[in-house]
């Protein structure tokens, strides 16, 4: 018989700890000009709690300079999470630039290019 973990969802609630705590120590404490105006959209955690791969997007500036300054101070916000989380293990942080919201505006352009040629046919 298989045994039930005794918190389902741990994974999802970590990784939504992560998510919110992470928010507020790239708004408050972060100092690098390079990160703009971030937003994280998920976080997904390994099994073992060892990596935990970031998706942000950036609302004003470079994506790759905003990537790449992330990354840099996963360091220093790895430590600020280890003093707000309470888990044996804070994960290593991978930040990646989430092209979703790129993605959907492009669909909704094409959707509204498709819907004005058939309006024009009819």
């Amino acid at each position: 018989m298989k045994k039930k973990s005794a918190t389902p969802n741990r994974a999802f609630k970590v990784a939504d700890q992560i998510q919110r705590d992470l928010t507020e120590l790239i708004a408050r404490e972060l100092k690098d000009p390079r990160v703009g105006m971030v937003t994280i959209q998920a976080v997904e955690v390994t099994p073992d709690y060892a990596h935990a791969k970031i998706f942000f997007s950036v609302l004003v500036g470079d994506s790759q300079e905003c990537e790449d300054a992330l990354n840099q101070a996963a360091g220093f916000l790895r430590n600020g999470l280890f003093k707000r989380l309470h888990i044996h293990t804070v994960p290593t942080l991978h930040f990646q630039f989430d092209r979703t919201t790129e993605r959907a505006a492009d669909m909704n352009a094409l959707i509204a290019k498709a819907v004005s040629s058939r309006a024009k046919e009819d």
